[in-house]
């Protein structure tokens, strides 16, 4: 009535439902336009430490129940806009005519799997990369203080299992060799690929990045154990 009212115009009922599927319409278009950003802020902080270098790493974020912001295919995550930034089903299908990255199937099961999960983050990181390709089956990290930067995690005396995962070009035969693994330890905080950085995720985009950097830094202690205790 107040908008009849200040239009000074009769709105019919099909009116009214325009009008509202508009106002939602807008009100999801900026609820990406949030995560989109906060995906272009995400690469500019981790291209700053080196974590993904050249065209490497994809992110996503959570936008509703049916859409999922994510990076296009092949963009320099230190210099993304917000048009790097695509949609995409929990199928992974494109909804805007983008082309989402290659390893789209591996951020689905995440949002899938974790309900609380609203941001992926996959970084090329030194340390990761590297300890991967030294290190194979389960890494299991244990009384560390920083693995009280892991959400969940409230002691040092915890232990954290991150799985090494072999690389595989068939992403499809990769994500159901990561599904198995997640139906097997529902509390995994992230995992690793062989010679390709990790997964982690997180509730919102601050925690990502923590854990991204927790992570990190924890992969690189364990190299550097590695080398002190090597013959």
């Amino acid at each position: 009535m107040a908008l009849q009212s200040c239009l000074g115009l009769a709105i019919t009922g099909a009116e009214r439902i325009t009008i509202k599927l508009f106002m939602e319409s807008k009100m999801m278009d900026s609820i990406f336009l949030v995560r989109a950003q906060e995906l272009v802020a995400a690469g500019r902080e981790l291209h700053a430490q080196g974590w993904v270098p050249a065209t490497s790493g994809n992110f996503s974020a959570r936008v509703d129940e049916e859409r999922i912001a994510i990076t296009v295919s092949g963009r320099h995550k230190g210099r993304l806009t917000v048009d790097d930034i695509m949609l995409i089903d929990y199928e992974g299908q494109s909804l805007d005519g983008k082309k989402p990255s290659a390893e789209t199937a591996l951020h689905t099961q995440i949002y899938q799997r974790f309900p609380q999960a609203n941001v992926v983050l996959h970084p090329h990181s030194p340390s990761a990369t590297a300890l991967s390709r030294v290190v194979s089956g389960r890494l299991v990290l244990e009384n560390y203080e920083l693995l009280k930067a892991l959400s969940g995690i409230k002691t040092h005396a915890a232990k954290v299992g991150i799985p090494i995962f072999q690389n595989d070009q068939d992403i499809p035969r990769l994500a159901d060799e990561v599904a198995a693994y997640m139906h097997e330890y529902p509390d995994l905080k992230g995992y690793l690929i062989a010679g390709h950085g990790f997964y982690t995720w997180g509730e919102t985009a601050d925690d990502a990045l923590r854990h991204v950097e927790a992570l990190e830094f924890l992969f690189d202690q364990e190299l550097r154990s590695l080398r002190i205790s090597a013959p």
